[in-house]
């Protein structure tokens, strides 16, 4: 692994997440406690106008727009997708290169902990999971291998990742939550720091985490009348399951439930382990959990 020389740390993607802005302020008002010796730190804001206004975003959503396509195609002209464009000619000013890291701070409604999601088995985002996993039980690994297609600011450089606190209501800060993320990007920092000096921080050396298998919707009617995308929500999230992040999911047992009163379970073969169950933000987007299958691998 080469030296990492530049890292930017980026909160308020979604203008409503507040963990990851006032993060963000606090760093950039003293930045002295992300400064490293070994590289540069840089601590952005990402959708300036939906923090203003308190939006998830104003037109489209910011952490989609960052496909090679979106960024080279100068007919787009919504806030989000020129906000993508400046964001990137920030993270790589002319004349230097990309950065080598990009910690992208998100907040859920979801009960996700302290959540790092990867795009992909990068060996040393494992080895970092590895060691924050050992100094921290919060802390999860949950690798989605499809969002590297997305759009989502993480995939612009090798070592992108998300952080993902919960759970959080919409346009709230949870001091606890708050101060616990904080410690985190800290630990982040060190261990960078450590390794590019070649004192690489010991950890376990078998890695848990949780790897994305399919998207789930919510129960829903037929669509109708050629409006929306979607029919109507026909069920909720079972309270049996909900805030059960992480945790398994056998066959047979309920997952939603109708507004009439009646279970519904899940069919699958076999357990899984469920993930942004019942998160706000993503009934507009037909989602009402990831599944996720549970892994060990030694890193």
């Amino acid at each position: 692994m080469s030296q990492i020389e530049r890292v930017a740390i980026v909160g308020g993607n979604h203008g409503n997440e507040l963990t990851g802005v006032y993060l963000v302020k606090k760093f950039q008002q003293y930045p002295n406690l992300i400064n490293r010796g070994s590289f540069e730190t840089l601590a952005l804001l990402g959708n300036l106008k939906a923090i203003e206004e308190g939006k998830r975003y104003i037109e489209k959503d910011l952490n989609r727009c960052f496909t090679n396509q979106s960024l080279q195609n100068t007919q787009l002209s919504s806030y989000e997708d020129t906000r993508a464009k400046e964001i990137q000619q920030i993270l790589q000013p002319q004349n230097q290169p990309f950065v080598d890291v990009i910690i992208d701070l998100h907040s859920t409604t979801a009960n996700m902990g302290l959540s790092l999601i990867f795009c992909d088995m990068h060996p040393f985002l494992l080895r970092l999971g590895a060691y924050l996993t050992s100094i921290n039980p919060m802390v999860k690994i949950f690798v989605n291998q499809q969002s590297r297609e997305g759009g989502f600011l993480r995939s612009l450089c090798e070592l992108g990742f998300v952080i993902e606190v919960g759970a959080v209501a919409q346009n709230i800060l949870n001091a606890e939550l708050f101060q616990q993320t904080e410690q985190l990007m800290y630990a982040i920092l060190d261990y960078f720091e450590g390794c590019n000096q070649g004192n690489i921080p010991q950890s376990n050396s078998t890695l848990t985490f949780y790897q994305y298998i399919e998207t789930i919707d919510y129960p829903r009617s037929d669509a109708y009348g050629g409006l929306r995308p979607r029919g109507k929500i026909q069920a909720m999230i079972h309270p049996q399951l909900q805030f059960r992040d992480y945790e398994p999911l056998n066959p047979g047992d309920p997952m939603f439930l109708t507004f009439a009163g009646k279970d519904i379970f899940y069919e699958g073969a076999s357990t899984v382990y469920p993930v942004f169950i019942n998160e706000a933000a993503y009934y507009e987007k037909g989602i009402a959990m990831y599944l996720s299958q549970k892994h060990q691998e030694v890193v």
